[in-house]
């Protein structure tokens, strides 16, 4: 394979694991805007794998009606920068960097370009890359969730269900360090994990359904999008919310009539469309907690380029804790 060429997974239409296929394509040059970026690790998440199913159908609007617009998937990153556009001033060549490209995706391949002005920052010196390649997943989301859209408060009650996977893992610490009272819901194996991380109770959801309990909430932050807001509506407090990161009609018909009303809320958030400069505020917050060691992130598998859509078939399985990486360099 000669320098101007690169391994990528490609996905040209919508279905199983079995579209992503590991091809040899065009390597990307950067504008004078970007930087050409050698990826180290990426992710599959599992936003990534309702992305490549096509569902909801309402995602279609975004990524594309028939198929995907994008063909190269993934979108978060760790690696370091190979070449800079003529008009870059931020990056230079050898910067060691994290981020997500939100644009255009394409980080399931060797390298991507990203815009200067994007979603991406210097990466700390000692935390490795795999460990900060999911971070504008997990994190990243829970933290605009939690933070903007809940406006969370020291000494809420926040429950958070699917609490060991890669939202669930990152809400029940950020919910912690903004002094909130968590609560976890995990399968009964997940519970200790949840507990170190955080939450001050762990549900087992096979054992207890915690929307038909006393225990009422601030927040509930469904992370895997697995209830509803009509079935969370009784653990909710007079006046509290209901997020979930899955939009569906229903959900966006529920977010309509109780904004304009008074009491409990039903909330969503696209939170690769926020804008640019907020989302870095966010993620520098974030790094700022994993170089102090308050954000860990939890690995639980980890798969070579050329087994992505092993990778998916996993996410897809619903078992995964934290997140799944990809180690491409």
């Amino acid at each position: 394979m000669n320098d101007q060429k690169m391994k990528a997974i490609i996905s040209t239409r919508y279905g199983s694991p079995n579209v992503l296929q590991l091809q040899v394509v065009e390597k990307p040059i950067p504008m004078e805007n970007e930087v050409l970026i050698k990826i180290h690790v990426t992710s599959v998440t599992t936003a990534g794998s309702m992305m490549r199913t096509g569902y909801p159908l309402i995602g279609r609007l975004i990524m594309g009606l028939k198929k995907p617009n994008n063909p190269i998937p993934g979108t978060g990153f760790a690696g370091v920068i190979e070449a800079v556009g003529s008009k870059v001033k931020l990056f230079q060549v050898a910067d060691e960097v994290f981020g997500e490209n939100i644009t255009t995706f394409g980080t399931n391949a060797q390298y991507v370009c990203v815009p200067e002005d994007g979603v991406l920052t210097i990466k700390p010196d000692h935390i490795p890359f795999e460990e900060l390649a999911s971070v504008c997943d997990g994190p990243l989301t829970s933290i605009n969730f939690l933070k903007n859209l809940a406006k969370i408060q020291p000494g809420h009650k926040v429950l958070i269900n699917g609490a060991s996977g890669a939202l669930g893992t990152a809400a029940v610490q950020l919910a912690k360090h903004f002094g909130a009272d968590v609560t976890g819901v995990c399968s009964g194996k997940n519970i200790t994990m949840v507990t170190e991380l955080g939450a001050s109770k762990v549900i087992d959801y096979t054992q207890e359904d915690f929307t038909k309990a006393e225990e009422k909430y601030d927040i509930i932050f469904d992370t895997v999008g697995k209830s509803s807001f009509s079935k969370c509506k009784k653990a909710l407090k007079k006046t509290g919310i209901y997020l979930s990161p899955v939009l569906d009609f229903t959900l966006l018909f529920q977010m309509m009539w109780t904004s304009v009303l008074n009491g409990k809320k039903a909330m969503f958030s696209a939170t690769g469309i926020q804008p640019v400069p907020e989302l870095l505020k966010l993620l520098n917050e974030l790094k700022e907690l994993i170089i102090t060691g308050k954000l860990i992130s939890i690995i639980d598998k980890r798969y070579p380029l050329e087994q992505v859509a092993d990778a998916h078939r996993y996410v897809d399985t619903g078992r995964k804790k934290g997140n799944v990486v990809i180690n491409v360099s």
